[in-house]
């Protein structure tokens, strides 16, 4: 069911390389619903089984790609301010709730918010956009960015390698897929309750 996609994906990374991870990693830290976890997994694949690519290749396209992305969402935010993003966020299921959870977020945690956002699903996306509107140091922003991105890449480089050893899975098994996705979403989930669920919605409800 799947394989069709996954050669297709694997034969354009050997076309592309490391430009195509970085712009599939640079959607991803916009507002554009394309998932790290396959984006970098299969690149790490390749990497590891033809040396077309190395790892550490992989991890820095991923994480230039992703400050890019991350760049154009915070600076957008910050031009544009909070009433613009308001009013057409809507348009990206981007809702004043989500602005005001983030922002608090962002305002309570800082930098370490930024970092720890590049672990999370879906606050990931959102983080540049109340970092841009609170104004947040730029300079700790790429900081906080480029190191958060760097270990998640990483991470997800290390579940490529480990799924890439799955032969069923590489072909395409359906049943395979469904246990490393069940997984990955059980890990993601805890870390978004320990990290966001506690802690965003805390100073909104005060």
């Amino acid at each position: 069911m799947f394989k069709p996609l996954i050669d297709w994906y694997l034969a354009a990374l050997d076309a592309y390389g490391y430009p195509l991870v970085a712009l599939l990693m640079a959607l991803e830290s916009t507002i554009v619903p394309i998932p790290s976890e396959l984006v970098v997994p299969p690149a790490a694949h390749l990497a590891a089984t033809t040396g077309k690519m190395t790892l550490t290749g992989v991890v820095i396209a991923g994480t230039l790609g992703a400050w890019l992305g991350a760049t154009l969402m915070y600076w957008a935010a910050r031009m544009l301010g909070r009433p613009l993003v308001l009013k057409y966020g809507r348009w990206f299921t981007i809702t004043p709730d989500k602005v005001a959870n983030a922002e608090a977020w962002s305002s309570r945690f800082g930098p370490f918010g930024v970092f720890a956002s590049r672990l999370l699903p879906v606050i990931r996306h959102l983080i540049g956009i109340p970092a841009g509107i609170v104004r947040l140091n730029f300079v700790w922003y790429s900081v906080a960015t480029l190191v958060g991105s760097a270990v998640w890449n990483a991470v997800l480089c290390w579940v490529g390698i480990k799924a890439g050893q799955d032969a069923a899975l590489m072909a395409g098994d359906l049943h395979r897929i469904l246990v490393w996705m069940v997984g990955a979403l059980v890990v993601l989930g805890a870390l978004y309750w320990v990290l966001v669920h506690r802690y965003m919605r805390e100073p909104s409800t005060n």
